[in-house]
């Protein structure tokens, strides 16, 4: 069961806060721009019965080169295919006054079976994420993502996705 919904005019960008300039910056000035461009989606986890953000991540369509991905799955893999789609997790965030409750999670693990939705109705390689930094890098990791060879991204194969996180 999926808990955030779509962002929307009644959600409360303004007051959101984390602390990254980047993701602050992102829901509130650019968020919408890129919604209206096709070019993105914004999920936000709000406060029950409030226009209050705690959390949001963003989807879009991505591809990663099929050089890029480590050999031991490339051998199960078509030639044919210099690009793989996937879909990129580009910002995951949460206010500074909802940190430590565990909304990380509850963020990620819904972008994930979101992710698996979508791969039920186009071809869907797997999840990737661009971390900012080295503990970003370390909560993808507690969820499977395996680093982008020659590359800062990370990746979750959908099939192993499937495995864990779907009953």
């Amino acid at each position: 069961m999926l808990i955030t919904e779509e962002l929307s005019k009644f959600h409360d960008r303004m007051s959101f806060f984390c602390g990254v300039p980047s993701l602050d910056g992102y829901l509130k000035q650019q968020v919408n721009q890129d919604i209206s461009r096709f070019l993105t989606k914004c999920f936000v986890l709000p406060v029950r019965n409030s226009n209050t953000i705690k959390g949001y991540y963003t989807l879009s369509t991505f591809s990663i080169e099929y050089k890029d991905i480590p050999e031991e799955h490339r051998a199960k893999l078509p030639k044919s295919y210099s690009k793989l789609p996937c879909v990129l997790l580009g910002r995951l965030a949460i206010d500074s006054d909802f940190k430590g409750k565990g909304i990380g999670k509850v963020l990620m693990i819904d972008a994930i079976k979101r992710s698996i939705g979508i791969s039920k109705t186009v071809g869907l390689y797997a999840i990737v994420v661009e971390p900012l930094d080295e503990n970003v890098k370390l909560f993808y990791q507690r969820f499977g993502f395996k680093n982008v060879e020659n590359s800062d991204r990370m990746y979750l194969l959908v099939k192993t996705a499937i495995k864990f996180f779907i009953n």
